[in-house]
């Protein structure tokens, strides 16, 4: 089971009291997205701007929409950015989710707070699936190229975490195809790969990529017995995104899938 943005539905996404609540209620890998800073910080965040939907400015004002797409997190240093607030304002999307003031976390500091976390508690030391949130159209505008982009949240984790501790993924094939060229050199350690999808099958992503990724993630809505034996017949894992109701985490289960991404940790543990 992997937290989606820590666990979405009942905290504040991708903040440092979302990633701590998803350990407490037994979430062995957190996942997370990654954007770039104007000073070249990893940053936890799903979105490259300030999403008016959640976000307060310094001011104490809400965002909004039409100021939204100007707030690129490419274009603010993070001393600027971790004086946005994105805890208070309650996600209408998700009425069960808490108040609380956070804010964006740097990468780094996601990591060592979470395995200070696990260690305090006497938890396995948590796994990562980490995002990198990048689109071709963005590239230069809200997000460095890949080239860059990778090596920026590399070299953050090389220190932090061994390869069998991190999964990166993204919906952009762009970003794992020049992970994999790291690798293929060594520049990079042997760390897992996930191809993040829609509805595509894994015989045209791998076809894209030019390899075959190690895990292959779709939208579970997509996902079928079918297409569960055939990724599994190539010995990929395959592990579908958001899944939130509790009869269709059983029923997945149940069709063999590897694991699952929820924005609940806490309906899937009364299962």
């Amino acid at each position: 089971m992997q937290g989606h943005r820590g666990c979405r539905g009942i905290m504040p996404e991708n903040t440092i009291p979302a990633f701590l609540k998803a350990l407490e209620l037994g979430v062995s890998t957190l996942e997370l997205d990654v954007v770039i800073s104007k000073d070249k910080q990893v940053v936890v965040s799903h979105d490259n701007y300030m999403n008016a939907a959640f976000t307060t400015k310094p001011d104490g004002t809400e965002v909004t929409k039409a100021e939204a797409p100007s707030l690129k997190m490419y274009t603010l240093d993070y001393a600027t950015i971790q004086r946005y607030d994105v805890g208070k304002r309650q996600n209408p999307a998700f009425p069960e989710q808490a108040s609380l003031t956070a804010v964006k976390p740097l990468l780094a500091e996601v990591i060592t707070t979470c395995d200070a976390y696990a260690r305090e508690h006497q938890l396995p030391p948590p796994h990562y699936s980490i995002e990198i949130k990048s689109a071709s159209s963005r590239y230069g505008l809200f997000q460095p190229y890949p080239e860059e982009f990778c090596s920026l949240v590399y070299h953050v984790l090389k220190p932090l975490l061994s390869p069998d501790r991190y999964i990166i993924q993204s919906f952009d094939l762009a970003i794992l195809k020049y992970w994999k060229s790291q690798q293929l050199i060594r520049s990079f350690d042997a760390n897992a790969l996930s191809a993040l999808v829609h509805q595509q099958s894994l015989a045209r992503t791998e076809k894209k990529l030019g390899f075959r990724p190690d895990i292959f993630s779709p939208f579970y809505r997509f996902v079928s017995k079918r297409k569960i034996k055939k990724v599994k017949q190539k010995g990929v894992k395959i592990i579908p995104w958001t899944v939130n109701s509790p009869q269709k985490m059983l029923r997945l289960r149940k069709m063999g899938i590897d694991g699952f991404i929820t924005d609940f940790p806490n309906r899937a543990k009364k299962l």
